[in-house]
């Protein structure tokens, strides 16, 4: 749902004023797991999981987790590429298929098929031969709007990326940078998808013509730009953001009572998928532990837990989602996507193309 990040959708999390996980696992920026008894889950400042789930699963292994938060998913990869000689932890959650390339080049992981993932659907699976990662979650990388701003202004609110091109909604747009931010890099590469190598350029010439502002991550984009972010208190001018397409439930977690729709929409033509991985860390000083914290990520538990905890999509078939967020959170049945080798074949010198065209 990771970058991220996802970042990933997991930052949502921090939107939505949850508190960071402390009480089961201790988090800090170095070392492995200390002993035998101890795991190590290395992730994105977006980690988050509830204090019940990870404890039961620590009183049914006998191991306690540690989780060390490293930055955006971006950031975090780039530690354990840098690290793996001597990794940080067990397990890393939060490589997503736009930078998965970059981690199973480097070699940082060790094969290990989890149980359960024969309940995780094949197009997931994009690692489905040598098992060096497990697909944890997915979400969507789409434009989300205020939807107050545009039923003052009696505009309809734009659906596909064509829409973004046109005059009404000149100046509105406010996405992240492609070379720092995972939703800004995911939003690129679904226009890369829909336009194709040859035009995605020109539509991105004439995107920045229309006044798309950009800045470096989704935390600034959305919690300090963006109008319809409650934890930015409306304080932003602009009514279009790159952000998920599980954003919408974020906004109206806690509210009581519940609104008939959340203050937020999905532009439902604008998305890309995002698959969201965990692997064991090749070299990791407790394997045995790593591999039952991987079982357990996939796990019908801690799936279940995910979607408010995180606002991703679990991985796995037949876990539960909460009303609240199939309500109020879009379902993408046609998202952009790319193959994951025709992302890291390309993916560098897209980003320099686009940084040249969009920064200068």
């Amino acid at each position: 749902m990771s970058t991220t990040s996802r970042i990933t959708a997991a930052a949502l999390a921090a939107a939505a004023g949850m508190a960071a996980l402390s009480a089961c696992g201790t988090t800090g920026s170095s070392g492995g797991s200390a002993d035998a008894k101890t795991v190590t889950l290395v992730s994105h400042d977006s980690f988050n999981a509830s204090k019940s789930v990870l404890a039961a699963f620590e009183r049914e292994s006998g191991y306690k987790v540690k989780v060390l938060k490293g930055g955006d998913a971006g950031k975090a990869v780039n530690q354990a590429i840098l690290s793996k000689d001597n990794p940080q932890g067990d397990v890393f959650f939060g490589i997503d298929n736009t930078l998965l390339s970059r981690g199973l080049k480097a070699g940082i992981f060790s094969p290990y098929q989890a149980k359960g993932l024969d309940s995780v659907p094949a197009d997931l699976q994009l690692d489905k031969d040598a098992h060096r990662v497990t697909p944890l979650d997915y979400g969507d990388i789409c434009v989300n709007y205020d939807r107050a701003y545009f039923t003052q202004h009696k505009i309809a609110p734009p659906q596909t990326f064509d829409d973004l091109l046109k005059p009404q909604y000149k100046g509105l747009l406010v996405t992240e940078n492609s070379a720092t931010s995972s939703p800004g890099l995911a939003f690129q590469l679904g226009t890369v998808a829909k336009y194709g190598d040859a035009g995605w350029q020109d539509y991105w010439k004439k995107l920045k013509a229309n006044g798309a502002e950009v800045v470096n991550s989704w935390e600034q984009a959305y919690n300090e730009r963006f109008s319809g972010s409650a934890a930015g208190k409306g304080k932003g001018d602009k009514p279009l953001v790159v952000s998920y397409a599980s954003s919408p439930p974020a906004e109206v977690m806690g509210k009581n009572p519940p609104p008939k729709e959340a203050p937020t929409g999905v532009a439902t033509g604008t998305c890309f998928r995002q698959i969201e991985f965990g692997g064991l860390l090749k070299g990791a000083k407790n394997e045995k532990g790593g591999r039952a914290l991987l079982d357990f990520l996939l796990s019908k538990q801690f799936q279940e837990d995910m979607p408010l905890q995180m606002f991703v999509n679990p991985a796995r078939q037949g876990a539960k989602v909460p009303e609240l967020f199939t309500k109020y959170g879009a379902t993408i049945d046609k998202p952009t996507t790319l193959a994951p080798e025709t992302i890291s074949k390309n993916r560098e010198q897209w980003i320099k193309q686009w940084s040249s065209l969009v920064l200068k």
